[in-house]
């Protein structure tokens, strides 16, 4: 690709990014840094929440010295994060390594912004597929996964027990509306979730959808209908209430931690506030329509070489990235970063370690990313009037399959 093209490129894809997930600004970076061995490496992260005395920042040092350079480390907000990469590279001053959201790279790597693991000889041959897929786009792939978070159902022990839920008997979506049924019969609610009209109401709603059978290229089948009517019916029967549609993840946990509602709705990052509870808890896997877990949207980062001017600098960015992400480091980071890992092995040691996890682990095991099946950068086109119609069927403006009808149409047409 020409410098011209790829300046295009960039310039136009910025504008699919605002639509996307994230908005920002610009920093200074390792553009004109000397090439080659030694000096110092930018690494680019989405953690501002860790302070320089963090395992994760230790990590970080430890992996430069380990490559024989120092490494400089900003931390940004997530929102921030894919337009300063963006832009970075149009002004040809990229970070050496980036660490995005799994939805920003195919947005990136659309741009030209990223390297390939071939053409930088990062191993990932180790990482779970469904997990690497979201790093993938035209056959190749542009980062390593460092970790994935999803969602799963979180259950008050008490109100089930009360109730004469065993929540080992709640295995597809009728044993899971029965068992909703059972608990508004003893006085209490049934589940919370979020649906607010925004990417968290989608995110929240692709278990639902994929666990029927639908397919994000066709939002009005009959099997995505049956999910949106899933959700309606439980607000027309008291089973939901009428605040998910204004209820991101966070005030839907609030909801749960109440203690009124039997499930929640939510992903591995309130494991801490779990355990700060005034019931008992446990979590299940969504269940899919028929039976078995569904699969969940994955969260989590993906660690990227971006382009540089100075290709001499790609060797040593290598080591860095094979240092964060190889399996011992993993176990620790992901760890700290309430994650599963993306290999395996990591995933056994980390079940092993913590019972807790294991439901997590299933869940990782049967998710899937919201850029597969080679979307890439058409996700956000089809996520906006996905969530517009869960917001429609539920709010009463349209029926299910009305929603969805023109959800499709607005997709196609972007």
């Amino acid at each position: 690709m020409t410098g011209l093209n790829r300046r295009r490129r960039l310039a136009a894809v910025a504008v699919i990014a605002l639509a996307a997930v994230t908005a920002g600004a610009c920093s200074s970076s390792s553009g004109d840094s000397d090439g080659g061995g030694g000096g110092a490496y930018l690494v680019w992260d989405p953690y501002p929440q860790f302070a320089d005395d963090s395992d994760w920042v230790a990590l970080l040092k430890k992996c430069g010295t380990s490559a024989g350079v120092t490494v400089e480390r900003t931390g940004y907000d997530t929102t921030d994060l894919t337009n300063k990469a963006l832009l970075a590279a149009q002004q040809g001053n990229s970070p050496d390594v980036l660490i995005v959201d799994n939805p920003v790279i195919s947005t990136l790597a659309e741009a030209g912004a990223l390297t390939t693991t071939e053409e930088n000889k990062l191993d990932v041959s180790s990482m779970a597929p469904n997990l690497l897929g979201a790093g993938q786009s035209g056959g190749k792939t542009y980062g390593v996964p460092i970790g994935a978070n999803t969602l799963a159902l979180y259950y008050n022990k008490d109100l089930l027990t009360a109730a004469g839920v065993d929540p080992a008997s709640v295995t597809d979506w009728t044993s899971l509306t029965s068992a909703l049924t059972k608990v508004k019969a003893k006085g209490k609610k049934g589940i919370t979730f979020s649906a607010i009209g925004t990417e968290e109401g989608s995110f929240q709603f692709l278990p639902w959808f994929w666990g029927s059978g639908a397919q994000l290229t066709s939002l009005d089948s009959p099997q995505a209908v049956s999910a949106l009517t899933l959700w309606k019916d439980w607000l027309k029967q008291g089973l939901a209430p009428n605040s998910v549609i204004n209820n991101t993840q966070t005030t839907s946990w609030q909801e749960f931690a109440s203690g009124n509602f039997a499930f929640a709705e939510n992903g591995t990052w309130q494991l801490a506030n779990a355990e700060k509870l005034g019931f008992s808890y446990g979590t299940i896997a969504i269940p899919a329509s028929a039976g078995g877990p569904a699969p969940a949207p994955t969260g989590g980062e993906f660690v990227s070489i971006p382009v540089q001017k100075k290709t001499d600098r790609y060797a040593t960015s290598q080591k860095l990235v094979t240092c964060l992400t190889n399996a011992d480091n993993l176990l620790t980071t992901d760890t700290t970063l309430s994650y599963v890992a993306p290999v395996t092995a990591v995933q056994d040691r980390q079940a092993t370690e913590n019972p807790k996890l294991k439901v997590w682990v299933e869940a990782v095991r049967a998710a899937k990313g919201r850029t597969g099946d080679n979307l890439g950068t058409k996700y956000p086109k089809i996520s906006e009037p996905l969530w517009t119609a869960v917001q429609a069927a539920l709010s009463g403006g349209k029926s299910p399959q009305e929603a969805l009808t023109a959800a499709q149409a607005s997709a196609t047409s972007k």
